[in-house]
Formats: structure tokens, sequence, C-alpha cells
């Protein structure tokens, strides 16, 4: 799917796996992420051949020009999960309605891991 929109640039539709390469970019940046999850086996058996999955880790759903988005990602051990998780919701949110000029409806982070 994807997301529709009209502004003064005209008619713009973004799919929902470019929204996930940005989302997965953004949440890579975050403080206390050690690297997002592959989500799918084919990501998995993708990556063992050399070829890079830029959304890796992120799904995206749109549901009526609402942007649902999952992350799946591998922490530091010792930090506040709480509030890196908090921070990767907002900054994600934030970006991601800023780039496509719609609603997130939610952001939602599974923490898959703790690595040192």
């Amino acid at each position: 799917m994807s997301v529709k929109t009209i502004n003064k640039f005209g008619k713009l539709s973004i799919t929902d796996n470019t929204i996930a390469m940005v989302a997965s970019h953004i949440a890579s940046d975050c403080y206390g992420v050690v690297s997002l999850v592959s989500r799918k086996l084919t990501d998995s058996i993708a990556e063992i051949f050399g070829k890079k999955s830029y959304a890796k880790g992120v799904k995206v759903e749109t549901i009526k020009n609402k942007i649902n988005i999952e992350i799946y990602a591998v922490l530091k051990d010792g930090i506040n999960t709480d509030a890196v998780c908090d921070s990767i919701k907002s900054a994600v949110k934030y970006n991601i309605e800023f780039f496509t000029g719609m609603r997130v409806d939610e952001v939602l982070v599974y923490v898959v891991g703790v690595r040192v």
C-alpha cells in the first residue's frame, strides 16, 4: 500500500517500503539502539548473501491514510529501555509525519534483545 496526499506540489504517493526505510534509518540513529532485527526470514537469508535490506527491522502498515509502524530493535545493556523506546517512538513519529505530511497513528517498539 501507499500513503496518498495532495498539497501545493500536487498529488503525492509514498509507498510503505519508503516509509520503512526512513523509519529504519531514524531508529538506528537513536541513542541506545545497537541494531534493528530482520522480521522476515527472507531478509536474513538475503543478508547472508550480501544484499542489504534498508527497511530492516521495520514493519509499516497504512490504513485509511494513517500510518502504523512496528520497530524490532536490539538495545545496549545497562540503559533505561523505557527511555530509549520512548525516544525511538517520538523521533520516528515526528520525522515520518514531517516527511510524509500524514498522521502517524501508532509506533510500537519491540525490544528483541540486549547486547553489551
